[in-house]
């Protein structure tokens, strides 16, 4: 392809609104291009890797025995109401009425399609297993799209869906998915790692996620670097050294005037806040309840949603008054009869704290959970923070921001069972298909490649995803002898099937250099006159920035040579 031709609209300046290093590079060097908050239309460059990346997912999807589909991205909402998910996604779901008033939505993922699909055609045990893929579009109305291609409005996903009959069937389906999906992330060049995750609101038994980490992500993800325990943040358990020390050995009651959150009281008392008990009142199931935990962490969302479900919301500052006699901040289970208190695994067998007297402007130090209150459950409930014990060989965890490539999910019959996907066992039993549902986002896959593989002058591209193998950068195009030699290369390396960029363009040297490095092919070929004289030509290869001159005649050889010395590099 001739950059004469080619539609490539590179930046000198990074624009204003793009923060993070993918986006920033893909905007310079003419990838993608925003239509609207959340939405980019992909240009030619762009697209060539896009299809780089489907094809090696295609691959790895069909060597496990998927088989590929494409499902309809605008659905009626009434497939949505019957799991409870139209209710569930709430704004993040397009939702609009059809010409005959019909309320349809546009997918932001396909569970309940293949369901639908699922109870009317298959009956029996025997038609399973089933694995089917699409890759498809997305849409989700994210509130504040952001980070690129890394939280966008309508984006492309692989997600492959298994239908089973058993449970086992289902850990098998699992294994060849997490399989695949290392193939296609070590295939693309990426490096990734695992991690046990939070189902959300796909829901099922359990999950497990494929992250990168970036500086950028919008995930926390705890690594421990002794052991391969990797968790997110969401669900990370860790360990704490006990607390001692405590200059509380017995109840006590302390003046704290005015003083109210725990760094207030702990600046206040010139007490480190790991030696106090943050008590909270919720209410779970419209029922009071404490919720403790160790007062230099906080509570983690997550852990709660999935220990009480969805039931459970903070108790407002007059219903605190009204059961404990005095306002937040000056609160604990110490003297509350009747409320169940759930205490976090880290204060077990510990005692010394410092919280709430249930009195305006004092505390109590010397609290030992399950000797001054009852217990009525040890749960893990903090959030994991750098520097806690790993909860597998209790070396010190590292908690890193991440970017999610792909999840997996056991979704089990939560669907199917909603839906009425039925079929019948061996006995001739009807009983609910058993399903996995596994998504990998396609632009993640670019956009992460790129915030792992750049450097201060551009994106730097291997073998296998590069938008072309060879940039040809020709010095004064005009010249008869380097064109005409520079036309030779180009025909030769294309009629050997390497995709070449040419950079035909009548600009200056120090031009072309600048936007070969910015778009970032793997080996750039530099034809001038004075070495075209000495029938040799320039090759550098743009991730080392190594040089070397090769004879003309031999320039296909060496290049083939090099592609085969980085396959899957």
């Amino acid at each position: 392809m001739k950059m004469s031709e080619f539609f490539s609209p590179t930046l000198k300046e990074i624009p204003s609104d793009a923060v993070i290093k993918s986006h920033q590079l893909m905007l310079r060097a003419g990838l993608v291009r925003m239509l609207a908050a959340g939405i980019y239309s992909y240009l030619p460059l762009s697209w060539r890797v896009l299809k780089k990346i489907m094809n090696i997912v295609r691959e790895e999807m069909d060597a496990i025995g998927g088989q590929e589909v494409f499902l309809p991205a605008l659905n009626p909402l009434d497939i949505w109401q019957e799991t409870g998910r139209a209710e569930n996604f709430g704004d993040e779901m397009f939702h609009f009425p059809d010409r005959k008033n019909r309320m349809m939505c546009l997918a932001p993922t396909h569970e309940e399609v293949i369901c639908a699909i699922a109870r009317n055609d298959i009956r029996s045990y025997k038609e399973l297993p089933q694995i089917w893929y699409q890759i498809q579009n997305k849409f989700r109305d994210e509130p504040r799209p952001r980070s690129g291609l890394l939280r966008t409005r309508q984006f492309l996903m692989k997600d492959s869906y298994t239908l089973d009959y058993t449970w086992e069937g289902l850990d098998i389906a699992y294994d060849k998915h997490a399989r695949a999906y290392r193939n296609i992330f070590g295939r693309c060049g990426l490096k990734f790692f695992e991690v046990g995750a939070s189902s959300g609101l796909m829901g099922g038994a359990s999950s497990q996620e494929f992250m990168l980490e970036s500086e950028m992500g919008e995930d926390n993800v705890a690594l421990c670097g002794q052991c391969s325990y990797a968790a997110n943040a969401e669900i990370a358990g860790f360990r704490l050294e006990p607390v001692e020390d405590s200059p509380y050995r017995e109840l006590t009651e302390i003046s704290t005037p005015e003083k109210r959150t725990i760094d207030e009281v702990s600046t206040f008392l010139n007490l480190s806040s790991e030696y106090f008990m943050k008590s909270m009142l919720y209410f779970i199931d419209s029922k009071p309840v404490f919720i403790v935990i160790r007062g230099d962490y906080e509570v983690n969302e997550m852990k709660m949603l999935t220990k009480f479900s969805d039931l459970f919301r903070p108790a407002t500052p007059e219903e605190v008054f009204e059961i404990c006699n005095a306002h937040v901040g000056f609160i604990s289970p110490v003297g509350i009869k009747g409320i169940p208190v759930y205490v976090d695994n880290t204060l077990k067998d510990q005692t010394g704290f410092v919280s709430g007297a249930n009195k305006d402007h004092f505390h109590i130090g010397g609290i030992a959970p399950g000797k001054d209150f009852p217990v009525k459950e040890y749960v893990d409930l903090a959030l994991v923070k750098s520097g806690d014990l790993c909860p597998e060989c209790g070396h010190s965890l590292r908690v890193v921001h991440a970017i999610e490539l792909g999840h997996i999910f056991k979704l089990g019959t939560k669907y199917s069972a909603s839906m009425g996907a039925n079929v019948l066992d061996q006995n001739g039993k009807e009983i609910p298909i058993i399903m996995g549902s596994y998504g990998i986002g396609i632009e993640r896959i670019m956009a992460g490649y790129i915030e792992q593989n750049a450097d201060e002058n551009g994106i730097v591209w291997n073998f296998t995803l590069a938008p072309f193998a060879v940039h040809i950068l020709p010095i004064n195009y005009k010249n008869r002898l380097v064109r005409e030699k520079t036309d030779a290369v180009y025909q030769e390396l294309s009629g050997l099937g390497i995709e070449c960029l040419l950079d035909d363009r009548n600009v200056s040297p120090g031009f072309k250099f600048r936007d070969a490095d910015l778009l970032g092919m793997p080996v750039q070929s530099i034809l001038g006159e004075k070495n075209l004289k000495n029938g040799q030509a320039e090759l550098k290869h743009r991730k080392t920035g190594n040089k070397e001159f090769v004879e003309l005649e031999k320039l296909s050889q060496r290049i083939i040579e090099i592609i085969m010395e980085n396959k899957g590099k």
